[in-house]
């Protein structure tokens, strides 16, 4: 079952419900909170499509609680040294932290994790999908489809290069999932940050990239970059006329990069729900998805439970594709 099609059964109308937990089954607030600012932690640095949405939707979602939301960018380690200080923070509601799809793969890619991301955090919702997009050079290669580069990656096994952010990042996993299922051999070249990893590419240093749409829908528009397929389930708003890679030759491939919302474990359900609700409402407003078009982040938006159970199903995909690939950190 596709990403979308497992979050469209958990809930689809969570957008318009507000998506709340029945009032019955949670304390009530305290009456006077939040009586001063909310940390949003952001375990990467500033700029990027984690960033841009905490920083969008913390905005509204402050107006609507009467409270800045204050962003923190704790960068380092692939999202743990974030991840680590809010699984440490005081379950007061006054720090949460966006976190991506790492959330799930660093538990099997860090064996010494100083924290487990089911047991030291309480989920609040999922924000948003931002696919990645598979791209070749324009000037450099005559592929001008998932299935060229699947033939020419069978001509020339082991040669193929593609690059990624670095080992263990989702750019790194969509080009895994995708020489799984499409039974070939390619050579990974990690890099340290997408940035570099993009310059190679329009230099022509490497053949392919599972970029995220962020960063490559500039060099995309330009034409420098050709678009072959999206990894997510459905086609980009952001690229309406690329074909995801299941249509385009690998039926069945999915690899959606997600952005969640989570507190520390133990933060009563209450103000859980109470976040929940003023960053749904966030999400909804028409500006908001505007802005997440132009980064190609896609807003979603469930209940606590509905994340809880997302996150529990990519802990098992994950950590079965990492054992299998023998996926190690640098």
């Amino acid at each position: 079952m596709t990403f979308s099609r497992r979050i469209a059964l958990l809930g689809a109308c969570t957008l318009a419900a507000a998506g709340l937990l029945p009032a019955a089954a949670v304390a009530q607030p305290d009456a006077n909170w939040p009586s001063k600012p909310i940390k949003w932690v952001v375990p990467f640095p500033p700029g990027g499509a984690m960033d841009v949405i905490a920083r969008t939707l913390g905005e509204k979602a402050g107006r609507t609680l009467g409270q800045p939301f204050v962003i923190e960018n704790r960068p380092g380690a692939g999202g743990n040294i974030g991840a680590d200080a809010v699984a440490k923070s005081p379950a007061d509601g006054y720090t949460i932290m966006i976190t991506s799809i790492g959330m799930a793969t660093n538990k099997a890619l860090y064996p010494r994790l100083s924290y487990d991301p089911v047991k030291d955090f309480a989920p609040i919702s999922l924000l948003a999908i931002v696919p990645n997009v598979l791209v070749v050079n324009t000037a450099k290669t005559t592929d001008k489809s998932v299935a060229d580069v699947i033939a020419h990656a069978k001509r020339d096994p082991g040669k193929l290069t593609y690059a990624s952010a670095g080992n263990g990042t989702s750019i790194h996993l969509a080009g895994e999932v995708f020489a799984s299922m499409a039974g070939l051999n390619l050579l990974h070249v990690p890099y340290k940050g997408s940035g570099p990893a993009v310059t190679d590419m329009l230099g022509g240093q490497v053949d392919l990239m599972f970029d995220s749409i962020t960063s490559a829908r500039p060099h995309i528009l330009s034409g420098k970059l050709r678009a072959l397929g999206v990894t997510s389930a459905k086609r980009s708003a952001t690229l309406p006329g690329v074909p995801t890679i299941a249509e385009a030759g690998v039926p069945g491939y999915e690899v959606s990069p997600w952005f969640a919302v989570f507190a520390p474990a133990g933060t009563p359900a209450a103000i859980v729900n109470k976040i929940n609700a003023a960053l749904i409402d966030a999400m909804k407003q028409p500006d908001t998805v505007a802005k997440f078009e132009t980064i190609g982040a896609e807003p979603i938006g469930t209940t606590p439970q509905q994340l809880a159970t997302h996150l529990d199903k990519e802990l098992a995909r994950w950590g079965a594709l990492i054992k299998e690939r023998n996926i190690r950190m640098d």
